[in-house]
């Protein structure tokens, strides 16, 4: 059976959405209606998502109708034998796709039917992703953590997840060396040049780096709109927002311009829309730096697929009652470098990991600094795994090892 959808369920798309959306209409009509809102939720996203993210959007669409019905139907047994009500199987859905995924999920988990759901989208996405696998990088990836900004002295042990991956050096002369990382990233920027494909994070203030294709986001950078958005919680909170579903389901909805971001010009719209889910979906994105530094990689690995990443975490505030950290008051805020570090070593862990999930992984390459002090740590395939180096080097040299 069709979905009955109609363009006009597409009114509300951005252009370029609509456009895919339309030009697909007759496809569309063919999935399960427990799948079609699912899809039509990247779609009406189209506008503002990275250029990796639209490719793997065009990618599913052209698998899906290179297919036969019979082969469809077989690829889309489990979303068709989920049991749903009759709201969810609505057809309106196609015009507000992220409402439905919200209901779906608040749906299928009291019914037990998470796992196969779970099971049903594994199988579609092996499926696409074996007809039509990723490609490779136009250059090794590259991933740089600097950690620990303003910590004199550390007795914690560094690196201890990395060590079994690479060298862990233990005499580098930290003169220059975040200028000579950031000249770096701008360089790779000037190479390979591509929108999207090279960012510098800061946990704190931005250092100065121009290059047109380096874009870099900052913790500080964002405070206007970090506040704004605090001060929008509270006002639901004291105003009686029902739980944190009620009180997250705002937030999925809440757009750039709510809490001030410019949305002028194509990429300045995907930067801020970008910037909005990281604040509003991320857990801690708003109040700690170190996880806004986390999480911003997280979803720039997973997303827009860079081949570079810097990412300098910086201190974050200490722990504090719950009221006061959705406060917004920074005024008095005490900093806790020790623990940031901590923080910070785990977190470029993590980051490490989400490079490895990328097409080209055996060939990428990753260096984390102890900012400012004579320990750095690095996974290249030109260095051998579990070793330690007490030779001076530089942070030139250290680069020359990741290609």
């Amino acid at each position: 059976m069709q979905l009955p959808i109609q363009v006009k369920h597409f009114k509300g798309y951005p252009p370029e959405a609509r456009h895919v959306a339309t030009s697909h209409i007759e496809l569309l009509r063919k999935l399960p209606a427990a799948f079609t809102p699912l899809l039509l939720q990247q779609v009406q996203e189209y506008d503002w998502r990275f250029p990796a993210e639209r490719r793997d959007i065009d990618r599913q669409l052209t698998f899906l109708e290179s297919l036969s019905d019979a082969d469809r139907r077989r690829l889309f047994t489990g979303f068709e034998q989920l049991q749903l009500p009759a709201h969810l199987m609505d057809v309106k859905w196609a015009s507000s796709p992220v409402e439905f995924s919200e209901q779906l999920a608040n749906y299928l988990w009291p019914t037990g039917q998470i796992d196969a759901f779970h099971e049903a989208s594994s199988t579609y996405l092996k499926a696409v992703f074996a007809a039509m696998p990723n490609q490779p990088p136009a250059a090794p990836r590259l991933g740089i953590a600097v950690i620990g900004k303003g910590v004199e002295r550390n007795s914690y042990p560094l690196f201890r997840k990395f060590r079994t991956h690479g060298m862990h050096f233990t005499d580098v002369n930290p003169a220059h060396g975040l200028k000579t990382l950031l000249a770096h990233v701008a360089d790779r920027a000037a190479a390979h040049p591509s929108s999207f494909d090279h960012w510098y994070i800061d946990g704190g203030h931005a250092e100065p780096v121009s290059n047109p294709f380096l874009t870099n986001i900052s913790y500080s950078g964002l405070e206007p709109n970090r506040l704004a958005l605090l001060r929008k919680i509270n006002r639901a909170i004291h105003n009686g927002i029902a739980g944190p579903k009620a009180l997250l389901s705002l937030l999925h909805k809440l757009q750039p311009e709510e809490i001030g971001f410019d949305t002028a010009g194509q990429n300045g719209a995907i930067v801020s829309h970008f910037a909005t889910s990281l604040l509003t979906s991320g857990s801690g994105t708003q109040i700690f730096s170190t996880s806004f530094v986390q999480w911003t990689t997280r979803e720039l690995w997973r997303r827009a697929q860079p081949l570079t990443i810097l990412a300098r975490f910086a201190p974050r505030q200490r722990q504090r009652p719950m009221n006061e950290l959705l406060s917004g008051d920074e005024q008095t805020v005490e900093m806790d470098a020790p623990g940031s570090l901590i923080d910070a070593d785990m977190g470029s862990f993590y980051m490490w990991l989400d490079q490895q999930r990328l097409s080209g992984a055996e060939e990428a390459s990753f260096l984390i600094w102890f900012e400012d002090h004579h320990e750095a740590f690095v996974v290249s395939p030109s260095l051998p795994r579990n070793t330690e180096s007490n030779s001076r080097v530089d942070m030139h040299w250290l680069l020359a090892q990741t290609g």
